[in-house]
């Protein structure tokens, strides 16, 4: 796991961008419009998601249009995956312990 997808993800603007991209493709005037901060902020943000990998880019005519690519996402998903294993394990042991106790009632 590559620290910088998280440290991507950390900066509340970026995370903002992300989300606003989860629903398609936008073009650059379209995310300022969503996350309400000026073109010049949305491009730096962008230009860091597309050098990370978060983002893929295509020029249609005048616009750039950005979407999300899915690899940072799986690679996230692999990563959690490791500790959800750990969790269930946990909460399985949990919940049999809840049903011995209720057989013991």
């Amino acid at each position: 796991m590559h620290q910088s997808v998280f440290q991507t993800l950390a900066d509340p603007m970026r995370f903002r961008i992300v989300e606003a991209l989860l629903s398609g493709e936008h073009a650059v005037n379209e995310i300022v419009e969503k996350v309400d901060i000026h073109q010049s902020g949305v491009s730096r943000h962008l230009k860091l998601l597309k050098e990370v990998g978060f983002v893929s880019v295509r020029t249609d005519g005048q616009k750039r249009v950005y979407a999300l690519r899915p690899e940072p996402f799986q690679e996230i998903d692999a990563w959690v995956a490791g500790y959800r294993k750990f969790w269930e394990a946990r909460l399985d042991r949990f919940e049999e312990a809840l049903n011995r106790k209720q057989v013991n009632k």
